[in-house]
């Protein structure tokens, strides 16, 4: 199962291995607060794109597809095709510090793992 949870939220067993995928490692936390397994800043968006969004919803359609280019022009598409295939074996959780917990890149990216 691929889940996404916000790393201000407490974790929980049920999250199997949490990934963090800020590009920017969130305010205040430590290490052992976020309890992350990993941290794949490099599937986060590029600053650019980041900052282009702003967490606009009426940006949110237009920022997957960039966000889809962006994987693919960096070679990262095969990452995340392997991170699904870690999700059919165990609890994979994304973990990310955005406010907006429904347009954020940890959702964009559980679509993309999980689609077609």
């Amino acid at each position: 199962m691929l889940n996404v949870k916000r790393v201000y939220d407490p974790p929980a067993a049920a999250d199997g291995y949490r990934i963090l995928v800020d590009r920017v490692w969130p305010r205040g936390f430590t290490k052992e607060k976020a309890r992350v397994d990993a941290w794949r800043k490099d599937l986060g968006p590029s600053d650019a794109l980041r900052k282009w969004f702003g967490h606009d919803p009426k940006k949110w359609d237009e920022f997957r597809r960039r966000y889809r280019a962006e994987l693919e022009t960096t070679g990262r598409w095969k990452d995340l095709r392997a991170l699904a295939e870690r999700a059919r074996q165990e609890d994979v959780t994304l973990v990310f510090s955005a406010r907006d917990a429904e347009h954020n890149q940890a959702v964009a990216l559980r679509e993309m793992a999980l689609g077609p």
